[in-house]
C-alpha cells in the first residue's frame, strides 16, 4: 500500500513536492519518502555534535551549520538533513560542497517565506516560488540518491568527481530562480502601491513574455528537402551521428564542421543528416551564414517560426531575433523533455540541432555561436579552421572516388547499370569530372534530357574543355570541371532565360524574392527594354521555368524564393566578357535602388515606411559589393552606384547597424565622382551621424562642418539643408559640452525653419529642448518641447502612434525633463513607454539599451531594486551583442555593481566592478584610470542624449 504523504505547513512546498513526485521513477520512491519525513531542529543540532571532523578546516565547516539551520528551519525536512550530513561526513571532501548549498538556502528561503506572508501571490509569483522549492527538493533527493548508490568510501570519492559539479549548478540555478522571485515580489509591491507603475508593469510583463515559454513544441526548419538524387556518404553520416546524437552524448554542447571544396556536397550531407535525425531532435534550425546580413535575417525568420518574436516584429531588428534564438537554445536545453523518462533523477533537456550553412567567416560565426547552450551544432564550410574553433571537431568531405562516382552517375541516368561497358564509360566520365557530386548531378540531367549514349558524352565534354582552356580562366582543377559542365548547359540558354540567369548571378544566392526583381525592374526598362519581362509576373515565371528545367536554379514551394548555387553564379559570371560584366553589374545596381528611399534630394528625416523593401534588398547590396571586388568590376556610373550605397547606408543608420553602415559608406565615398554635390554632402553628414551615435564626437564635428560648407556653396542661406546642417552641429556641440555654441547653431536653424515654414521645425525644437535641459533649465526645456507642432496635444498617443523612431527620442527627453523637475512617477511612466516603443520598432539596439538604463535608474530611485537589476541585465546582454555597445555595457556593469553591493552580494559586486573598469580602460585607451570610479565617469562613455 502506498504511504500517504505527510503535509508540510507550507502549501507551495507541497506543490513543489507533487511536481517532483510526478517526475519520479520507481527506484526513486525511497528518496521521496525520506523527504516527507519530519524531524526537529533539536534533533538536527544534536546530530551535528556527533560529526567528528578530521581536521580544522572541516571543523570550521561543521560549526557553520548551526546558524544555517536556524535560518531555514521552516523549509527543511530535518531528518533528511541528518541523513545527508551523516553520509557526507564519511567522505571528507564532500561536506564543504553540501554546506555551501545549505548556506545559499539560508540566505534565500526565509526571505521568500516572508514574501508569502506579506505580498499578494498571483499565478506568476506562485510559480516562481514553486520553481525554487522544486530545485531544493531535487537537491535533497539527488544527494541521498548519490550516497545510496555509492555507499563505500573509495568508489564514492571516484564518483564524486563527476557529481560535485551539480552543487555549483544547483547554487547558480537557485540564484537565477531567486532573481525571478525577487522580480515578482517587486511587481507585487508595485501593484499594491498603484503609484504610476502601470507602464512599468506592462514593460516588465513584455520583457518576461519575450523569454522562453516552458511549452517548447517540436519544430523543423530546413530550407528545402533532401535532393532525391542524394547518393552515398554513409560513413560521413555515421560520424555525424556519433558526434551529434544527444542519445550518444547526453551532456554539454556537441559540434562538428563539415568542410571541403565547393560542389562536394556539404549542404546536401547536412540536409540528409538533419532529415534522417528527426527522431533524435525535437527542433532543427537552419541558418544561412554566408554573410552577417544573411545570417541575421535567417535568425529572424527562425525566431518568427519558433514564435519567440511576434508577427509585427517580422521585419524588425534581426540582432534582437538572434539574441532571442540563442536564449531559446540555452533555456530549451534545460527544460524537461516529456518524451524521455528520467534516468537517475537527471532530467534531460529539449533536444535541438542548429545548422550553420556556408559559414566562412570565423568572426561572424563566433558572434552567432550559442556558447552557453547545450545541444548539437553542425556547420558546413570551406574553411578548415572552423573545425577547430568554434566547432569541437571536423569531417573533411572530399569528392567521390571514381568507382563511387561512376555508381552515382549510373543511378542518375536511365541506362543498364549492370553493363560493364556502361560502367567503364561512367568511370571515365567521373574521372574527367573529378567525381564531384555537383558536376555529376548536372551531367546526369544533361544526358537524360538529351537521351545521349554515354559513349557520346566524353567527346562533347572534351570539346568544351578546349573552349574553356582557350579563355584562360585561371580556375583550379575542380572549378575547371564545374565550369565545363555549366558551359554546356548555359550555351543553350537564350532570350529572357539567359538575361534572368545573368541577373541572378549578381544577387545573393540563397534567398531571392521575386518582389525585388519585379519592383526593381521599372528602373531598368528605360535603358534596357530587353529587361521588360522582369516586371511581368507571367513572363518572369516563363524565364524561371527554363532555368528550373536545366537545374540552374532552385525554388522553394513554400515561399517562392529563388536560390542558385554559388558555383553556378561563378560559371555564369566567368563566361561573361568584361563589358557584359559591367552591364550586368549596372543593371543589378539600378534594380536594387528600388528598395531604398532618396535621402539626399530633400530634407525628409526618417524613412521608416520603406524599411520592409530595404530589408529585402539589403543582402543583395552586400553581395553586389563582394562581386565587384572579386571580379574587379568598375561601375560604369560610379556616382549612381555611390548614391545607391548612400541610400542603403541611411537605412542601416536608421536601423542602428552602424558597423555595416560604415563599410557601405566607405565604399560609397570611394566611388563618388562629384564631391561638390548634395549627395556627397549627405554622405559626409551620414558618416558624422554614425560617428556621433557611436561616441566619436570630434570626428562627427569635422564631418558636419565639411557637409555644411558643401551645402553653402550650392544652396541659398535659407535652404532646408542648411538648417539641417546647423542642427547637426548644434547636437554635436551639446554632446561636447560647448553649450553656448550649440545654442547659437540651434537658434539659427530655428530661424531658417520658421522663415521657410518648414515641417521640420519640430526637430529643431526638440534639439533645443535637449540643450536647455543640459543647461539645467528643465522648465524652459519643457516649454520648448511643447512648441513642436506634432506634439501640441501632448498626449502619450501622440508619441506612440507615429511609428517614427525620432519621436521616441522626444518621449525620452520629456521623461528626463520630468525627472529633473522631481516628478519621478511621471518620468518613469514616460520612460517606460518610450522603452516599449523602441523595443517594438528598433529591437535590441543602442537606443533600446539607453532606455533600459534610464528606466532602471528611475526604478532604483523608487527602491524597486530587483526590477532595476532585471533591466540592467537585459541592457548588458544586448550591449554585449553589439559591436558598438561597449560604452553601454561598461555603464550597465558599473550600475549593477552598485546595486549588488546594496543587496549585500559583495562577490558579484566586485566581479562586475572589475569587468566595468577593464572595459572602461579599453575604451579610454589607457592602462590606468585617472580619478575614482563614479556613475558620471561611466555615463561619459555614452552620448548624453541618444535620439
Amino acid at each position: 500500500m502506498e504511504t500517504q504523504p505527510k503535509r508540510h505547513s507550507n502549501p507551495l512546498w507541497n506543490k513543489a513536492l507533487e511536481r517532483y513526485r510526478a517526475e519520479l521513477e520507481e527506484d526513486s520512491v525511497d528518496e521521496y519518502q525520506t523527504i516527507l519525513e519530519a524531524g526537529t531542529l533539536e534533533e538536527l543540532v544534536e546530530q551535528i555534535k556527533t560529526i567528528q571532523p578530521p581536521n580544522a578546516r572541516e571543523k570550521a565547516v561543521v560549526n557553520r551549520l548551526d546558524s544555517v539551520f536556524k535560518f531555514i528551519n521552516d523549509f527543511l525536512r530535518l531528518s533528511l538533513i541528518r541523513i545527508i550530513l551523516t553520509l557526507a561526513s564519511s567522505t571528507n571532501d564532500t561536506l564543504q560542497d553540501i554546506v555551501d548549498v545549505l548556506e545559499e538556502l539560508s540566505l534565500t528561503l526565509p526571505r521568500f517565506r516572508y514574501y508569502e506572508r506579506t505580498l499578494p501571490l498571483d499565478e506568476a509569483f506562485e510559480a516562481a516560488l514553486v520553481d525554487v522549492y522544486t530545485v531544493v527538493i531535487c537537491f535533497y533527493a539527488r544527494t541521498i540518491h548519490f550516497y545510496r548508490v555509492n555507499p563505500h568510501g573509495v568508489p564514492r570519492r571516484n564518483a564524486w568527481a563527476d557529481f560535485h559539479g551539480d552543487f555549483s549548478k544547483t547554487i547558480q540555478r537557485i540564484k537565477r530562480l531567486s532573481s525571478a522571485v525577487e522580480s515578482e515580489a517587486d511587481a507585487a509591491r508595485m501593484r499594491l502601491e498603484k503609484n504610476g507603475y502601470a507602464e512599468v508593469l506592462d514593460l516588465m510583463k513584455t520583457l518576461k513574455e519575450s523569454k522562453l515559454s516552458p511549452d517548447v513544441k517540436p519544430y523543423y526548419c530546413m530550407p528545402h528537402g533532401v535532393n532525391s538524387r542524394f547518393w552515398g556518404r554513409e560513413d560521413i553520416l555515421l560520424k555525424l551521428k556519433d558526434s551529434l546524437d544527444p542519445n550518444v552524448h547526453e551532456e554539454g554542447q556537441r559540434s562538428v564542421a563539415l568542410w571541403g571544396m565547393g560542389g562536394v556536397g556539404k549542404t546536401q550531407v547536412a540536409l540528409r543528416y538533419a532529415s534522417s535525425s528527426r527522431q533524435c531532435f525535437q527542433t532543427i534550425l537552419w541558418i544561412s551564414a554566408d554573410s552577417n546580413i544573411q545570417l541575421l535575417q535567417s535568425f529572424r525568420e527562425v525566431a518568427s517560426q519558433l514564435g519567440i518574436i511576434q508577427a509585427h516584429e517580422a521585419t524588425e531588428d534581426a540582432m534582437a531575433a538572434m539574441m532571442k534564438v540563442k536564449t531559446w537554445l540555452s533555456e530549451a536545453s534545460m527544460l524537461p523533455d516529456s518524451s524521455m523518462r528520467n534516468t537517475s533523477l537527471q532530467v534531460k533537456g529539449h533536444r535541438w540541432l542548429l545548422i550553420f550553412d556556408n559559414a566562412e567567416d570565423l568572426e561572424i560565426l563566433g558572434h552567432a555561436w550559442p556558447y552557453d547552450a547545450q545541444g548539437s551544432i553542425l556547420v558546413t564550410t570551406r574553411n578548415p579552421n572552423i573545425a577547430f574553433d568554434p566547432a569541437a571537431g571536423g569531417v573533411h568531405i572530399q569528392p567521390f572516388d571514381d568507382a563511387e562516382g561512376a555508381k552515382f552517375l549510373l543511378k542518375l541516368i536511365d541506362v543498364d547499370a549492370n553493363s560493364q561497358v556502361n560502367q567503364d564509360f561512367a568511370k571515365e566520365i567521373a574521372h574527367a569530372l573529378g567525381s564531384l557530386p555537383l558536376a555529376l548531378n548536372q551531367i546526369g540531367g544533361f544526358i537524360n534530357q538529351r537521351k545521349m549514349p554515354l559513349k557520346d558524352f566524353l567527346p562533347l565534354y572534351r570539346r568544351n574543355v578546349e573552349r574553356i582552356d582557350s579563355k584562360k580562366t585561371g580556375t583550379v582543377n575542380y572549378e575547371h570541371s564545374i565550369s565545363t559542365v555549366w558551359e554546356m548547359t548555359l550555351n543553350r540558354l537564350s532570350g529572357s532565360a539567359r538575361l534572368l540567369q545573368q541577373i541572378l548571378a549578381f544577387l545573393d544566392p540563397d534567398k531571392i524574392d521575386q518582389a525585388v526583381v519585379i519592383g526593381g525592374s521599372q528602373a531598368l526598362v528605360e535603358n534596357r527594354p530587353d529587361m521588360e519581362f522582369l516586371g511581368d509576373e507571367l513572363d518572369l515565371l516563363d524565364a524561371e521555368e527554363v532555368l528550373l528545367q536545366n537545374a540552374l536554379i532552385d525554388k522553394t514551394s513554400e515561399t517562392g524564393f529563388l536560390s542558385i548555387h554559388r558555383l553556378v553564379q561563378a560559371a555564369v559570371i566567368r563566361r561573361l566578357s568584361s563589358g557584359e560584366k559591367v552591364t550586368c553589374f549596372d543593371a543589378v545596381v539600378r534594380l536594387l535602388c528600388w528598395g531604398f528611399s532618396d535621402t539626399f534630394s530633400e530634407d525628409v528625416g526618417h524613412q521608416h515606411q520603406s524599411w520592409e523593401n530595404s530589408e529585402k534588398c539589403l543582402p543583395h547590396i552586400d553581395h553586389v559589393i563582394k562581386i565587384k571586388e572579386e571580379y574587379r568590376i568598375k561601375p560604369p556610373d560610379p556616382q549612381y552606384y555611390a548614391q545607391v550605397l548612400l541610400r542603403c547606408s541611411w537605412y542601416l543608420y536608421e536601423r542602428e547597424y552602424y558597423d555595416t553602415a560604415r563599410v557601405f559608406m566607405k565604399e560609397a565615398l570611394d566611388n563618388f565622382q562629384d564631391r561638390a554635390s548634395l549627395a556627397f554632402a549627405s554622405a559626409v553628414e551620414l558618416l558624422g551621424l554614425i560617428d556621433m551615435d557611436t561616441n566619436f564626437q570630434r570626428e562627427a564635428l569635422q564631418s558636419f562642418t565639411q557637409s555644411l560648407e558643401i551645402r553653402k556653396n550650392l544652396l541659398g542661406p535659407d535652404d532646408p539643408f542648411i538648417a539641417a546642417s546647423l542642427t547637426t552641429l548644434g547636437i554635436v556641440h551639446t554632446e561636447l559640452g560647448d553649450l553656448n555654441e550649440s545654442y547659437a547653431y540651434h537658434s539659427k536653424a530655428i530661424d531658417i525653419r520658421l522663415r521657410t515654414k518648414s515641417d521640420r521645425i519640430g526637430n529643431s525644437y526638440s534639439n533645443m529642448s535637449s540643450l536647455l535641459l543640459r543647461m539645467g533649465k528643465a522648465d524652459e526645456a519643457e516649454a520648448m518641447l511643447k512648441r513642436c507642432p506634432s506634439l501640441k496635444d501632448f498626449t502619450d498617443e501622440t508619441f506612440l502612434k507615429t511609428g517614427n523612431p525620432r519621436f521616441s527620442g522626444d518621449m525620452v527627453l520629456l521623461a528626463r525633463i520630468r525627472e529633473r523637475q522631481g516628478r519621478l512617477e511621471e518620468a518613469t511612466s514616460l520612460a517606460s513607454k518610450a522603452l516599449s516603443f523602441r523595443q517594438r520598432l528598433l529591437g535590441n539596439r543602442l537606443k533600446t539599451c539607453d532606455s533600459l538604463y534610464q528606466v532602471a535608474c528611475m526604478l532604483e530611485k523608487r527602491r524597486k531594486i530587483a526590477s532595476a537589476m532585471d533591466l540592467l541585465h537585459e541592457c548588458a546582454a544586448i550591449a554585449q551583442s553589439l559591436p558598438e555597445g561597449e560604452g553601454q555595457l561598461a555603464r550597465a556593469w558599473y550600475k549593477l555593481h552598485t546595486l549588488y553591493a546594496q543587496d549585500g552580494k559583495s562577490k558579484e559586486s566586485e566581479e562586475l566592478l572589475v569587468k566595468a573598469r577593464t572595459l572602461r580602460r579599453k575604451l579610454l585607451g589607457c592602462s590606468e584610470l585617472e580619478g575614482d570610479d563614479s556613475e558620471e565617469s561611466y555615463n561619459s562613455l555614452n552620448l548624453w542624449m541618444l535620439w
